[in-house]
């Protein structure tokens, strides 16, 4: 079985084909036993994210795997294939490497992709699906990214999605101390967002949730109230700033619910932050003429502070990762290797076992000990070196090929230049 990285991302596919092939946290482990399940698949774990959905393979037929893909998304495969991309062997582990240290990101250097990769490693193991392969490389891969963040620039002044829509939102209104901000869900993203949006002292933070309690611990440590779901009809309008980010497969905001809430506001701006994948507002929401909505495709063109001393230290993560590729891949040669070395352990150890039962034959005989072990260590020889020595006489064609590679088993480079 050989190693692929099968996906899409910010890079190859905008945000309405990306949404398309977003896995749900809760259906990625369904996700993963069907995969297996159905296709040639030894191992596999699924990192879906914002920004992209990749699928890591230990297979034989990583075609197979685009083609479950979309099917699994109910899309016709022809429609997904010009975004989808398929990275072997090498390439499929400095793609990994790179994506946990934040440079394949659509911010460059930043941290909360680490921890997403760490999730979709553990959803794997929790599934089955994460063999000593994948296990070996994702824990290559946060090694990696551990040593790159403490030995390169790469995550000084960071931006986040976060800090990016603080920074539109102080575009649009003058005191950010005046406005009343929702946010919708009660993840890592949104966690995020009210940390940025509270530095700034807003006069409201809520938060709405479909759990209530786990919206109530997010907003009191930020001093604010929580809300059910099914409030936001009757509240929306109170909110001058909204950043949402769900995992629902649905949006939660549609055109007749925003436009209700604008009247209600006498048709004052509200800024809207749509962090989810797929989208929780409708793309509709952004036409109307009193709402500023931004997507995370949007808020990727404004980051920019940092970049140039990111940028810099790209160059010292490259070589960090390439050096690293190098040694995953002494790794992961060895492995094909072992059914060899314990086939070439078993047969010298059946044979150590004849010889020593011979020799304790001719110890009980009366032999003396001495000689029956001189005897012993002359047969054991014999029959180590009988299969090389063999090999080297009768060889032929590749004899010279033969001669180094002996000679390099046995350490024999300073002798056989001596015999030459």
């Amino acid at each position: 079985m050989a190693l692929f990285t099968l996906g899409i991302n910010h890079h190859t596919a905008p945000l309405s084909v990306r949404e398309q092939v977003a896995f749900q946290a809760e259906r990625v482990r369904h996700a993963l036993h069907d995969l297996t399940r159905c296709k040639p698949v030894e191992e596999a774990a699924i990192l879906s994210t914002c920004n992209r959905t990749e699928v890591y393979l230990a297979t034989d037929a990583p075609d197979s795997a685009a083609h479950w893909l979309a099917e699994y998304h109910s899309l016709p495969h022809h429609e997904l294939a010009p975004y989808l991309y398929t990275h072997p062997e090498r390439e499929a582990v400095r793609h990994v490497f790179r994506v946990a240290c934040g440079l394949d990101s659509m911010v460059l250097g930043e941290p909360q992709i680490l921890g997403q990769m760490k999730e979709a490693a553990r959803f794997a193991e929790e599934a089955g699906t994460l063999g000593t392969t994948l296990h070996k490389l994702f824990q290559h891969s946060f090694a990696v990214a551990k040593e790159v963040r403490s030995t390169t620039a790469i995550g000084a002044n960071v931006v986040s999605m976060a800090a990016a829509a603080v920074r539109m939102a102080e575009r649009i209104f003058d005191r950010l101390s005046d406005q009343r901000v929702l946010f919708i869900g009660a993840g890592e993203m949104i966690e995020l967002c009210a940390r940025h949006f509270a530095a700034q002292h807003p006069k409201q933070i809520v938060v709405a949730n479909r759990t209530t309690e786990r919206g109530l611990a997010l907003a009191q440590r930020f001093d604010g109230t929580a809300i059910r779901l099914e409030d936001l009809a009757d509240r929306l309008a109170q909110f001058d700033i909204v950043v949402s980010c769900t995992a629902s497969p649905l949006p939660i905001l549609g055109l007749g619910l925003v436009e209700r809430a604008i009247r209600a506001r006498r048709h004052r701006p509200m800024f809207m932050v749509d962090l989810a994948v797929p989208r929780d507002i409708e793309i509709e929401v952004g036409e109307m003429d009193d709402v500023f909505l931004y997507t995370i495709d949007d808020l990727a063109l404004i980051v920019e502070s940092g970049l140039e001393s990111r940028q810099a230290a790209v160059l010292s993560a490259e070589a960090i990762i390439t050096e690293r590729v190098d040694v995953f891949l002494r790794w992961l040669a060895t492995r094909g290797s072992v059914p060899l070395i314990r086939a070439l352990r078993d047969s010298c150890e059946r044979a150590r076992r004849h010889e020593l039962e011979h020799a304790m034959k001719l110890v009980a005989r009366g032999e003396e000990p001495l000689r029956v072990l001189e005897q012993l260590s002359h047969r054991l020889t014999n029959k180590f070196l009988h299969a090389p020595t063999q090999a080297l006489s009768q060889a032929a064609d590749g004899h010279d090929e033969l001669h180094a590679l002996v000679a390099r088993l046995f350490h024999l480079h300073g002798e056989a230049s001596r015999n030459d």
